[in-house]
Order: C-alpha cells, then sequence, then structure tokens
C-alpha cells in the first residue's frame, strides 16, 4: 500500500492542499474547523510528513528531541538526563542534526501531538515517562520515537537491564551478612521503578529475608528522607539498596548527619555509576548504566530508520566501592 500523502488528507479533511499544509507545518492562517478536520484526518490516516522534505521547505533543519515525561519538571536537570541530551547531541552531530531538551508539561498527550506536526522534529526520545505517557504517543510520530526504558511494544525499547544489576546488588549486600535490607525505589509512575522492585522482590523472596520499600522521587533530598524513614519504620535496617546513585548519595548524606557509619552500620548501594559516585564519601558501590550507549544507539536509530538494532538491551555490572 503507497503511504499517505499530503493530498490525501486534504481530500479527507475536504480542504484545499495549502490548508492542509499550513494546518501540519504549525504556519499560517488557518480556522479551527479546518485546523481539527485535517488533524482529524492525520491521525485516522495515520500521515507521516517525512521530515527531510519538511525541513527544506521550512529552513529550519531538523532536530532530535529529548522529551523528559516526568509529572514535574524537576527531572530536566537530572544528571541522568543530562547524560542523554549529551550522548544524543554527538550521535546527532555527525548527520548534522541538533538535540533540544523538552519537559512535555501536565499535558503530554497535546505535547506529542505538536512534537508530531512540528516540521523540525526528525525525532524524540522519551525519558522518564510514565505508562501514561507512551499510551498518549501519537500514531503519526511512533515511526520517529523511541523510548530510553521500559516501553510497551509500540514504542521502540533502548534500556539497560536494570532488573539484573538491581538483583546483582541485593544479593552482593546478602552476601556481607545483611539481613535487613531496604530498597529505596523511584515513584509509582515510573516504570522502571516497578521493574526495580519487582527484582528486589525475587532476591529477597528467595533468600527468606523480609521485604522493605520505600519509594521516593529521584532527587538527593528525597534520598536522605526515605532513609530516614526507612530507620523510622525498621530501626534494625543494615542496607540501603537504591535505584539511583542520586537517591543514594542522598541517603548517605542523612545517615552521616544522623551519626549512622557507612558501611559499619548500614550499607548503601546506588544505580547508574554515576561520575560522582565514585568521589562521594564513600565511594558508592553501584551498579553500571551505559546511558551514552544506550542514548547513541536510540538516536542513530531514529535518524536511520532503515537501521536494524541487534542489541536494545544493555548490560549492567556491579562497582564495588566502600559502601558496601
Amino acid at each position: 500500500m503507497p503511504p499517505t500523502t499530503l493530498d490525501d488528507v486534504a481530500a479527507a479533511a475536504r480542504v484545499s492542499r495549502s490548508t492542509a499544509s499550513r494546518v501540519v507545518r504549525g504556519t499560517g492562517p488557518v480556522s479551527d474547523a479546518a485546523r481539527r478536520a485535517v488533524l482529524a484526518a492525520v491521525e485516522e490516516l495515520g500521515y507521516v510528513p517525512h521530515p527531510g522534505a519538511r525541513s527544506l521547505a521550512s529552513g529550519r533543519g531538523e532536530r532530535v528531541v529529548v522529551a523528559v515525561g516526568s509529572p514535574s519538571a524537576d527531572l530536566l536537570g537530572d544528571p541522568y538526563v543530562a547524560r542523554v541530551v549529551a550522548a544524543a547531541s554527538r550521535a546527532a552531530d555527525t548527520q548534522g542534526v541538533g538535540v533540544a531538551l523538552r519537559w512535555l508539561g501536565r499535558d503530554p498527550r497535546d505535547e506529542l501531538a505538536r512534537l508530531a506536526r512540528d516540521p523540525g522534529v526528525g525525532g524524540v526520545l522519551l525519558v522518564d515517562y510514565s505508562a501514561e505517557v507512551l499510551a498518549s504517543v501519537p500514531r503519526t510520530l511512533l515511526s520517529r520515537v523511541a523510548a530510553i526504558g521500559p516501553a510497551d511494544g509500540r514504542v521502540p525499547s533502548y534500556d539497560v537491564d536494570a532488573a539484573a544489576g538491581i538483583a546483582a546488588l541485593v544479593e552482593h549486600v546478602l552476601a556481607d551478612g545483611r539481613r535487613d535490607v531496604v530498597m529505596l525505589t523511584g515513584p509509582g509512575w515510573l516504570p522502571g521503578a516497578q521493574r526495580a522492585v519487582e527484582a528486589y522482590d525475587a532476591v529477597v523472596r528467595a533468600a527468606g529475608v523480609p521485604r522493605r520499600v520505600v519509594a521516593a522521587d529521584l532527587t538527593a533530598l528525597a534520598g536522605a528522607e526515605a532513609a530516614r524513614e526507612a530507620r523510622r519504620r525498621w530501626p534494625g535496617v543494615d542496607a540501603l539498596v537504591a535505584m539511583s546513585d542520586t537517591l543514594a548519595v542522598g541517603a548517605m548524606r542523612a545517615l552521616a548527619e544522623d551519626g549512622v557509619r557507612v558501611p559499619d552500620d548500614v550499607a548503601v548501594t546506588g544505580f547508574d555509576d554515576q561520575p560522582f559516585a565514585e568521589q562521594a564519601g564513600p565511594g558508592l558501590t553501584t551498579a553500571t548504566h551505559p546511558v551514552e550507549r544506550i542514548a547513541a544507539a536510540a538516536t542513530a536509530a531514529l535518524l536511520d530508520r532503515r537501521r536494524r538494532d541487534d542489541e536494545r538491551t544493555f548490560p549492567s555490572v556491579v562497582v564495588r566501592r566502600t559502601s558496601a
């Protein structure tokens, strides 16, 4: 079946081709009724404008958008997001394409629809998103989107094997004799947080030790609060396994302020192996998260849709330092 053309969209919407073009490109005057008709036709027919042709027409060039799908804009400043942007920028630069960072805001469905219509968008990398954000990706964007993290089958996923990394960290602290191990996980809307808890659950269940989970936002302050909550709820806690290095560093800061020794009293592990993990006091035991390789592979796939990736899930290994 031949691909849907702009003429098909115009015919279905019962407008002129120039009107359909103005709606798709987001330029020029168009009545509300015509805009609604064209957008409905675009969605119904699955029309996807060729981004290269559109960029030539607009003169704006293509770009890859790193789209943060968190409920709050706070994660725009997260070190993990910064690593994604830097790696995507290096990969895109080889093809003369820029990279932009955008928060999807409080109405991700509307923002994703705007990105689908934007003539300058050559691809979208989703990070820190919920299942609802994934479900909101319009059909017209599916050929130009990839998720860095777990996905739903509609959207290609490029991700670390976080389950294996978290499981290995829990096994590591158990092998050290710890028996009251608390998982500091992320917020419930984050699919990666759910996966981390599932990996933790499997290991502690097999070991016959109690299940202890505290959910927190992915900030150092939240990590500090979560560590204190864990010790209030379970005074005998002897290990904290955090789903990110940022959470872990916040937890260690709170423990130090409260006179708790790491690792003598409480072992602490993180996840991501961020550059600051080695300099943390004490050095943070963590698991690798090859963000640069993941973001580069996803960006390359977006910019060359003929590409077939053999590797979309990247391994995670434990990095042992002083904290556990």
